[in-house]
């Protein structure tokens, strides 16, 4: 058999726990409910003693996710927001961060939640140069979305990095988005990797995850510490839900990012929109309406896209910031870098890009 470490990212993901059950030979992976596991001997393991702490099926997973990410020590969490307060938990009460402005709103209402008690302290930097100028020792770490949600702004990971390594900071990259089918943040010198598994790795609307990944020794240790110490683990069967996603994600996220380019396309030429907002990557795109009075009829127009929150799904979903993802932050702050009351997000599906484009500009003339 060839070596696994030589394969191409597409045969990574669909190989995902085959070969791993000697015992049995089973290709999908076996669903481990059990909680509790028998020691052969006093003071023997099998490496399983307790599911919080070791699961064969989250293990197959973690492992997985680690690769994926290119890095030494995955972790499966039970959902996204789980997977940041597990990061944050490496840090001693008091520690102070540098955070991208535009970020997903329930980020900001933990990190707000946060800093009210006095766990913390939060500065936010709105472009590169803010960044540049802001960034200094008394930092722990950095924090980034890239792209931004909902604006779908670009930071430089590298450049992040480059910056904050000459102050001692380790930098945390939600990998959310692009996923690392199109980019892979410890390659590019992030300490710490995060995803709301949820979203794309998942792929199908039917669970609830997050994930972290480091390519450190010490960091990898500490996080598995924390994590067996507060429990928030994903269950066996979710587990297996998120394999199951995951050997899929290359297909599906070329697919989305296929479908996402041709549509960014035609709303960058529709009279409707006012602004526009794809990185040209990915499969996230955001605009604006003329007017947020537009917003209820365009969204009542809509036959094909689902009104929803959550992303990355195979379905086409859209996305009202102000009342959903983005409603915990303020209006005056949200309108203050951009996020106003007349913009959407698209997350670009699977489906076929005439039909999502035809269901989008039937809505649109319903709206002029």
């Amino acid at each position: 058999m060839s070596n696994k470490n030589n394969w191409q990212t597409a045969t990574q993901l669909a190989q995902i726990g085959n070969h791993a059950n000697d015992q049995t030979g089973a290709v999908n992976t076996p669903i481990y409910l059990s909680t509790t596991y028998a020691h052969p001997k006093l003071g023997q393991s099998t490496g399983f003693d307790y599911t919080r702490t070791a699961n064969p099926t989250r293990q197959v997973l973690e492992n997985a996710l680690a690769e994926l990410e290119n890095g030494t020590h995955g972790f499966a969490t039970s959902s996204g927001m789980s997977a940041i307060q597990l990061v944050f938990e490496l840090f001693p009460v008091g520690s102070c961060f540098l955070v991208s402005r535009d970020l997903y709103g329930g980020s900001y209402r933990y990190f707000n939640a946060l800093a009210n008690k006095g766990s913390y302290q939060f500065e936010y930097f709105d472009t590169i140069d803010d960044y540049k100028a802001k960034i200094r020792s008394e930092f722990a770490g950095v924090f980034i979305e890239t792209p931004t949600n909902p604006l779908m702004n670009e930071v430089d990971i590298s450049y992040v990095v480059k910056l904050a390594k000459d102050q001692n900071c380790l930098v945390i990259v939600d990998n959310t988005f692009l996923t690392p089918i199109i980019q892979k943040p410890l390659n590019l010198g992030a300490d710490i990797v995060i995803h709301s598994a949820t979203k794309f790795l998942g792929g199908h609307n039917d669970l609830l995850a997050g994930a972290v990944v480091t390519n450190s020794a010490e960091i990898g240790e500490r996080l598995a510490y924390i994590l067996n110490t507060t429990g928030a683990v994903l269950a066996p069967f979710d587990c297996w839900l998120l394999i199951r996603g995951l050997k899929t994600l290359k297909l599906r996220v070329n697919q989305q990012e296929k479908n996402a380019q041709v549509i960014s396309g035609f709303l960058q030429e529709h009279t409707a929109i006012q602004q526009i907002f794809y990185p040209g990557k990915g499969s996230m795109i955001s605009f604006k309406l003329k007017t947020a009075e537009q917003i209820s009829a365009f969204l009542s127009a809509l036959k094909l896209f689902t009104f929803a929150e959550s992303l990355g799904s195979v379905e086409s979903l859209v996305t009202y910031p102000t009342t959903q993802t983005h409603a915990e932050i303020p209006q005056e702050l949200r309108e203050s870098y951009g996020l106003t009351d007349n913009l959407l997000r698209l997350s670009i599906g699977i489906e076929d890009s005439d039909d999502l484009i035809e269901d989008l500009k039937q809505a649109l003339e319903r709206i002029k």
